[in-house]
């Protein structure tokens, strides 16, 4: 088992964004980085030193997409543990919606691949472990009995 060595304390916080479009699509970029490289996943990224969670995914949203989001709601919560790669990291996942913009890469070259929108029920095979939470929250929520 290899330890962290950097001065970074463990387990590290990040928030991610569910981002729905007009025909129910979800928003997925492909990561260059690490961790969870060359994998789908929801946008998102690490909290800054005394940024609120919130602020931190309408942060992240534009600066990885370009768009301009506002806060739904909490959707879930994700851990991802990676013992072997010194990755311990919880992320809050929100659900959001699109005020303005259109999705566009604006890390081209560096920490994302591709943005791309997915229907629900034709996801990729190759999620982001930390995306999979997400899908399996908002399919409950979809097969749940409205109580009206």
């Amino acid at each position: 088992m290899t330890v962290n060595t950097t001065n970074e304390t463990l387990p590290r916080l990040g928030v991610g964004a569910v981002i729905r479009n007009e025909r129910n699509e979800i928003l997925l970029v492909w990561r260059n980085r690490n961790p969870q490289k060359d994998t789908w996943s929801i946008p998102g990224g690490k909290i800054d030193p005394y940024e609120q969670l919130e602020a931190c995914v309408i942060r992240e949203i534009k600066e990885e997409v370009d768009l301009d989001v506002e806060i739904v709601g909490l959707l879930c919560m994700a851990e991802t543990i990676q013992a072997d790669a010194g990755e311990h990291w919880v992320s809050a996942i929100y659900e959001v919606v699109v005020k303005d913009g259109v999705a566009r890469n604006m890390e081209e070259g560096g920490a994302i691949g591709a943005v791309k929108w997915f229907a629900l029920d034709n996801l990729p095979a190759n999620l982001a472990c930390f995306t999979l939470p997400a899908i399996e929250a908002l399919q409950k929520r979809a097969a749940a009995p409205s109580h009206m």
